[in-house]
């Protein structure tokens, strides 16, 4: 007990003086994880319609692939984007191992199947006659997607907050593709890794609580939204 009330007291006090290493580390983390929940947001939406709409050989597959994906391992995500940015794989050529980019690559590919499946459910759980009744208005495609889509504005809020969730918190692949390396990839689970590698559980736990409080203001304010939006 005497670790996490030391944890606390040390998360309060790096806070209190706005710790550099601290605040960077912070804010590395969720622009890592907010720019690749964001571009899996719009890649997966997308992927979802069209699995929840479309019709296409192969479409039962691609579903099992999405479903399976939503609990692919970030280890092996990492495992993926590394052999692929490795300097004799691929894209070997652009340098991005190790980079924040790098990063951001993997992250997507953990959360783009949570969105892509979260989506797909949303949809495909709207009445079937909707569809038929916007185009008998007279929408177009888009605007009919731009229709439903906001039917489902509420899961699609869920599959935010578990795409966020699923990407901040990881580990396996941030480590593997960014190497935890101080002021460039370093991010909060990274650090807190070495940190208890090193003995310093105290900031370690610090910086873990710093994290869930991340996370819960970040899904405090998705609720808030998505609360707001069912009264209406």
């Amino acid at each position: 007990m005497d670790l996490i009330w030391d944890g606390i007291r040390e998360a309060i006090s790096l806070i209190a003086h706005g710790d550099r290493e601290l605040l960077e580390v912070v804010a590395r983390s969720v622009v890592i994880s907010g720019s690749a929940t964001l571009i899996a947001l719009a890649l997966g939406v997308g992927a979802g319609a069209a699995l929840a709409y479309g019709r296409f050989p192969g479409r039962s597959v691609a579903l099992t692939l999405v479903h399976t994906g939503m609990g692919l391992p970030p280890v092996v995500a990492g495992l993926f984007v590394a052999a692929l940015l490795w300097r004799s794989g691929p894209l070997g050529q652009f340098g991005l191992i190790y980079t924040p980019a790098a990063m951001v690559f993997a992250q997507v590919v953990i959360a783009f199947p949570i969105v892509t499946g979260f989506t797909a459910a949303a949809l495909g759980s709207l009445p079937p006659m909707l569809r038929t009744q916007l185009y008998a208005l007279g929408a177009s495609r888009w605007q009919m997607l731009w229709l439903v889509l906001r039917e489902a504005r509420l899961p699609l809020l869920a599959a935010l907050m578990a795409g966020f969730g699923a990407v901040i918190s990881e580990i396996g692949a941030s480590q593997m593709v960014g190497a935890n390396i101080p002021g460039e990839t370093r991010v909060m689970t990274t650090w807190i890794v070495s940190l208890v590698a090193r003995g310093q559980f105290g900031t370690a736990f610090a910086v873990g609580f710093i994290l869930l409080a991340l996370v819960f203001a970040v899904n405090l304010l998705l609720t808030s939204i998505q609360q707001r939006e069912r009264t209406r």
